[in-house]
């Protein structure tokens, strides 16, 4: 499928944060099979929300910012959903800039199309890959921690630069679950791991769930955590 067909919901033209070491624009994909209880761009995730940008706005920012930008994130959404994104991808990469992806691991076979053109990963660890039914939930999908981890064994055997990241919120996410999560990452001989404390998505006027105290993760979760993996970050607000 032509590149020109990706359905783009939202362009970042700059960003520091989204793709490690490298200057970035992000592209939003429209589209996300699941529905996760603390999704921050719920809008993007019905297919049948008409895209608010182009791949042609794309190809004009990208056309101003050579040599400016380092690289080109692909989130959502859930970018892998769109039939498109292996020629978008290869596009990119014929302009020189690399390639990133946001992805939860939902469509594996499409996920294997597109690695040998990625250059980094992060990959949302939803929640402890051990307890598959816990998964689910936060997913709302079934089978999604299976999907997950075909993905995720895929881009360790590839080789890719990965960083896996979590979202978390006590609600669904307790220290006991943060401890067996630890303990995942240091079987896996993970190397960086974000965790993401929850926030409130931009523009919602009710809140989902209670406030997060200072308190969370306790810092045995936290020790845990860090000690867990080479390279540890806390996002918080």
């Amino acid at each position: 499928m032509p590149a020109a067909a990706l359905r783009v919901a939202a362009i970042t033209p700059f960003t520091t944060i989204d793709f490690p070491g490298r200057l970035s624009a992000v592209v939003f994909v429209q589209g996300c099979p699941w529905r996760c209880v603390y999704c921050h761009n719920d809008w993007m995730q019905s297919r049948a929300h008409a895209p608010e940008s182009s791949w042609d706005e794309v190809m004009k920012l990208l056309s101003r910012r050579k040599g400016l930008l380092d690289g080109v994130v692909f989130s959502g959404g859930e970018p892998t959903v769109d039939h498109a994104l292996p020629e978008a991808m290869r596009t990119v990469k014929s302009m020189g800039f690399e390639v990133g992806l946001h992805t939860g691991g939902s469509y594996p076979d499409r996920l294997a199309e597109c690695l040998p053109l990625i250059d980094w990963v992060g990959l949302d660890v939803k929640a402890v890959p051990t307890d598959p039914e816990a998964y689910d939930r936060v997913t709302g999908v079934p089978g999604s921690c299976a999907h997950f981890l075909e993905s995720y064994r895929m881009i360790r055997e590839a080789g890719v630069e990965l960083e896996c990241r979590t979202t978390a919120h006590p609600a669904w996410l307790p220290e006991d679950r943060l401890l067996a999560l630890a303990d995942w990452l240091k079987d896996e001989e993970v190397d960086t791991f974000a965790l993401q404390i929850y926030r409130q998505p931009p523009g919602s006027f009710l809140a989902r769930f209670d406030r997060i105290g200072a308190d969370y993760p306790g810092e045995r979760a936290l020790t845990a955590l860090k000690g867990a993996v080479k390279h540890f970050t806390e996002r918080r607000g």
